[in-house]
């Protein structure tokens, strides 16, 4: 299994970039993905999860800015993220979750975003 972040870059606060997860060995259709997100000192902690029946949850920190949402023709989960802020700065994740204990079973090799003026 592979997955392939991509999108990231710099980005002013208020704006909006959208990530990409492109999965292989996996049909990513079936299977719950998630994006996490970790900033420089900080843990890692999860952004948005969706569902093999395309159920979306968010982080509160980013509910109302930020949609998860999937391409099953591409394999792709993308991460839309709008209004960006300050504290949106970190390298962003996106895993295949075990739909039972939720822990993540792949991981991808991350894309970095900063949000800075």
């Amino acid at each position: 299994v592979q997955l392939v972040e991509s999108g990231g870059g710099l980005v002013q606060p208020g704006g909006s970039v959208r990530l990409s997860c492109a999965a292989s060995g996996i049909f990513s259709s079936f299977v719950s993905m998630a994006w996490y997100r970790q900033a420089p000192g900080k843990q890692r902690e999860l952004v948005a999860t969706i569902s093999s029946r395309g159920i979306a949850n968010y982080a509160d920190s980013v509910k109302g800015r930020f949609t998860i949402s999937r391409d099953n023709a591409k394999n792709t989960v993308y991460l839309q993220m709008n209004s960006l802020k300050f504290e949106d700065t970190a390298d962003y994740y996106c895993g295949v979750e075990d739909a039972t204990s939720r822990a993540i079973l792949y991981w991808g090799q991350g894309t970095q975003v900063t949000v800075s003026s």
